[in-house]
């Protein structure tokens, strides 16, 4: 998730990039260098090679290519782009992502953000959503964290951003692991087609994009509930947190609202 602050700088040079974290970062540098390093062993070139992890600084190759979000996504960028994903999930074993740490904002940490900041949300619409989603979580919850607890465990990147997926003309590649951890395909594809990015500055045609991937029954099932998931929090953050909101289009709350009640049916 990119609402909250950052928690790091960024020094490019021609061939790498150093990635400082404050000393507050709550593990994220580890995140970043345990994937990394996981990337360059099962999937090479997917990711940035991982060069140093020295004092709360990874330094990791450069990658070429554009981020996709904001670009006008047509059928070749949604083929490379489920490639890549696809290959991130496909790429470590399950045994060893099993022993992953869960990855930031899973169901739990998630859920407790939103009733956290329920009462922060402003406008009659949005609380309207707000209501329906908090009813709608109440008898979900449990669901949600059983469904993952039997999901076949993979590396999730945990930030669906589409600023991290950089498209070089053939090929999509993937930076920003530092909130990557044990997670599972439905709840990362859910991140993804219900991130803020895939809508409010990039059209992301969520139907096609999913179209690209073939879910076993039990994660067919478990993506729409995810997606409820993840479109709530995004309420409670675009429509209750006052720097999240500055950083996006005025009525992008109240758009969010209307999103999270459609998929509410």
């Amino acid at each position: 998730m990119t609402q909250r602050w950052t928690t790091h700088g960024l020094d490019l040079r021609s061939d790498s990039v150093r990635k400082r974290f404050r000393p507050d970062a709550n593990g994220e540098p580890e995140r970043e260098w345990r994937a990394l390093t996981l990337l360059d062993r099962y999937a090479p070139g997917l990711a940035p090679r991982p060069l140093s992890f020295t004092g709360g600084a990874v330094t990791m190759s450069r990658l070429p290519g554009t981020p996709l979000r904001g670009a006008e996504l047509t059928g070749p960028h949604l083929d490379a782009l489920a490639r890549a994903v696809r290959r991130l999930h496909d790429a470590v074993p399950a045994g060893a992502a099993a022993r992953l740490p869960a990855r930031r904002w899973d169901v739990g940490e998630s859920a407790a953000a939103i009733r956290t900041r329920a009462g922060a949300v402003r406008g009659p619409g949005a609380r309207r959503a707000l209501a329906a989603g908090l009813r709608w979580l109440d008898g979900a919850e449990a669901g949600l964290r059983a469904g993952g607890s039997s999901s076949v465990p993979v590396l999730g990147q945990a930030d669906g951003n589409l600023a991290n997926f950089l498209w070089d003309g053939a090929d999509v590649r993937l930076v920003d692991f530092e909130d990557s951890g044990r997670s599972d395909r439905p709840y990362e594809l859910a991140e993804m087609v219900e991130h803020v990015s895939a809508w409010v500055d990039t059209d992301l045609d969520a139907g096609a994009f999913l179209a690209r991937f073939e879910p076993s029954p039990a994660e067919a099932r478990r993506l729409p509930e995810c997606r409820r998931l993840f479109a709530l929090l995004w309420l409670v953050f675009l429509s209750g947190d006052a720097s999240t909101t500055a950083r996006n289009p005025p009525g992008t709350g109240e758009r969010q609202a209307l999103r999270l009640l459609d998929l509410l049916g």
